[in-house]
């Protein structure tokens, strides 16, 4: 995965040409707003009579909110926010309803700033690229908002293509199993299949590239998103071994399609991880050995501290 792949699966970039097969949306830049944040922050700095404290308060953007409330009202109301790449998708938790559904602007912030994808796209964009000596390409960052639109989580798919050739197709929310797809497995893999050869095939700036498309109850199938063809991208049902080496193409003449074929293999959601603090998780799955150390030097710490009073107390003690 190269950063240029990157950069072309940006939404700004893939959106006027897909246009016509995806979700009416609206994108706006925001570098000239971020760029002055820090010096319109330092004037609204305020002393207070107590030298001890000061009151800040946030720097106002009343251009830009006026547009996002703007493009809000266009798109009916309602809307799923992104930034160039990435949803906040980890952090539906934190909403009032749990839902990525945005009405304002402080509903959009609250998601971005709870949100790990969000954060990634904002420091490390080309962290899996191959090309690290290479410099960074300059980002104009977006606030991406799309109309919002009620998908069926059955019904969404992620597609894998390597040079121009639709290799593999994976359920997207794999995590549970829909009955529908099992019955119509053919019908689903051909819809994607003829969509791909009528308006993808060989209009993406690159050959490598995942999609995800929605096939709604008309059996009409809609491009969601593209993302990068390498290990930034979750590869689901599949891995990255299969899907680089070729593996996944030479086992039959189609694409392989891949889906939960029963509620045996049902998992919890990925994202639930995100619900609590990171260090919890790296605990609990090792995956961060001086924080291991470090707890264990603390409850060593505690069951110390813990026996000199146990001793402290017995002494004290009245004979």
């Amino acid at each position: 995965m190269k950063k240029e792949q990157v950069v072309n699966c940006q939404f700004s970039v893939w959106y006027p040409i897909f246009k016509k097969h995806t979700i009416k949306s609206d994108h706006n830049t925001q570098q000239t707003q971020t760029n002055n944040s820090d010096s319109d922050a330092e004037e609204d700095i305020q002393w207070s009579d107590d030298e001890t404290t000061t009151t800040v308060t946030a720097p106002e953007f009343p251009e830009f909110t006026s547009k996002v409330l703007e493009a809000i009202n266009n798109l009916g109301g309602r809307v799923f926010p992104k930034l160039n790449w990435s949803a906040p998708r980890d952090a539906n938790w934190i909403a009032l309803n749990s839902s990525l559904q945005c009405r304002s602007l402080s509903d959009i912030f609250l998601l971005f700033k709870s949100s790990d994808f969000i954060t990634h796209d904002l420091t490390q964009p080309f962290l899996q690229c191959s090309d690290q000596d290479s410099p960074d390409p300059v980002i104009n960052y977006e606030l991406v908002l799309r109309k919002w639109s009620e998908l069926i989580p059955g019904g969404e798919f992620r597609c894998f293509v390597k040079e121009n050739k639709l290799i593999a197709i994976s359920q997207r929310d794999y995590t549970q199993y829909y009955q529908h797809i099992l019955k119509q497995e053919e019908q689903i893999s051909q819809a994607i299949q003829d969509f791909f050869s009528q308006h993808i095939q060989y209009n993406f700036l690159d050959e490598d590239f995942v999609f995800d498309v929605y096939r709604d109850s008309q059996g009409r199938v809609w491009l969601i998103d593209l993302n990068p063809f390498g290990e930034v991208t979750d590869s689901l049902l599949f891995t990255w071994g299969e899907l680089t080496s070729g593996e996944v193409a030479e086992q039959q003449e189609g694409p392989a399609f891949r889906y939960t074929t029963s509620e045996v293999t049902v998992q919890p959601s990925p994202c639930l991880s995100y619900r609590i603090p990171r260090d919890f998780v790296d605990l609990s799955t090792g995956e961060d050995a001086y924080k291991l150390i470090d707890f264990l030097k603390l409850k060593k710490s505690q069951q110390e501290e813990s026996e000199e009073e146990e001793e402290e107390e017995q002494e004290n003690a009245p004979q």
